[in-house]
């Protein structure tokens, strides 16, 4: 298989991978990234965002002519109007996507081939906290489940490493794990 006339391995261009893993070693500067995305509030409980330029890689990015459109709302039982995922249920999202993109990434860099990968992702929220009921509930996730299911040519105790791995260096696995600084300001 292979994507622009590059071998890959799960989708991936392992020569790519490799000599990006060897620009930022040789220049640590072009691991910091900036992500930027900008909501807008549509009525009720629907929002739009629009996601285009970030920085990264010591440079503004411009490889993205159109931005991407998420919609977010919230279904009938949260006042809502069922057009779109909630932004909790888009946390889920973004987990279940960094996880296979971390799996997909790391196991082909290991020589593993990946057959079919399915996550499925459960978080557990009261709403106390949102509703401003309590104030000893959070407002957000008390815990999520993730089950991985991995269809793959290496051995069981390779895909557990794999796993765990996978784990310890998602980004939105440590966003959600531990706090993170969030600055509201007013314009």
């Amino acid at each position: 298989m292979s994507i622009t006339g590059q071998p890959t391995r799960n989708g991936v261009n392992v020569e790519q991978l490799t000599q990006t893993v060897g620009a930022i070693q040789d220049d640590p500067s072009l691991a910091n990234f900036t992500f930027r995305a900008t909501n807008t509030w549509l009525d009720g409980g629907r929002s739009r965002t629009s996601v285009q330029g970030f920085w990264g890689a010591g440079r503004e990015d411009d490889s993205r002519g159109n931005p991407f459109v998420l919609e977010g709302d919230e279904p009938p039982v949260l006042l809502g109007t069922n057009h779109a995922p909630n932004a909790v249920e888009t946390v889920l999202h973004a987990l279940g996507s960094c996880l296979a993109v971390g799996v997909a990434y790391n196991a082909a860099a290991q020589d593993i081939e990946v057959r079919h990968l399915e996550i499925e992702l459960e978080g557990d929220l009261d709403l106390h906290g949102f509703l401003g009921l309590s104030e000893d509930t959070r407002a957000g996730f008390h815990g999520i489940r993730v089950t991985c299911r991995i269809d793959t040519d290496a051995p069981d105790d390779k895909v557990a490493e794999l796993i765990a791995h996978v784990r310890r260096t998602s980004p939105v696995v440590d966003i959600v794990s531990n706090p993170v600084p969030v600055e509201i300001q007013r314009t």
